[in-house]
């Protein structure tokens, strides 16, 4: 993606001490439209898009908050703890309305591998294909959490 006038405005706002103490852009040195444009090729080469990885991350958490702070079971193999601090945020990219401040943790038995995430890391990807930075507090790669939350590929259904 190119980086236009309004993505650098954007960028300036996700640097550290703007809405967040650490930012969102973390020791990473590429440009918000490079981050933009190469994370959104990595879920094209796995067949994927972002609103398909933000609905399984959506499901995941809401599951998560049944237990009300505390482990659940997520068949077929998945435990999912969702805490929902006090608290919202508002998006970087100017969105209107705030999220609240949730972290989910999902652990995949099978694989053994775990991911955290928040409600504003589902929005972002969901509406904007942001991952965050390099090296960010809350980066979550698009492909650990393709494998770690078992997204399927489009064409599989």
């Amino acid at each position: 993606m190119e980086q236009t006038p309004d993505i650098a405005i954007i960028q300036e706002r996700m640097k550290p001490g703007q809405i967040t103490l650490d930012g969102f852009l973390g020791t990473d040195t590429r440009s918000l439209g490079e981050i933009l444009a190469e994370d959104d090729a990595e879920v094209r080469r796995m067949g994927l898009s972002h609103e398909a990885i933000a609905l399984r991350m959506r499901d995941l958490e809401k599951a998560g908050r049944e237990g009300l702070g505390e482990s659940v079971s997520v068949p077929p193999h998945f435990d999912v703890r969702t805490d929902v601090p006090r608290g919202h945020i508002p998006c970087p990219f100017g969105h209107p309305g705030l999220c609240r401040k949730t972290n989910t943790l999902v652990r995949n038995l099978k694989i053994v591998r775990e991911i955290t995430f928040s409600d504003l890391n589902i929005h972002m990807i969901a509406e904007h294909g942001f991952y965050e930075g390099r090296g960010a507090a809350f980066r979550v790669n698009p492909r650990d959490l393709v494998e770690i939350l078992e997204v399927k590929a489009i064409a599989e259904g």
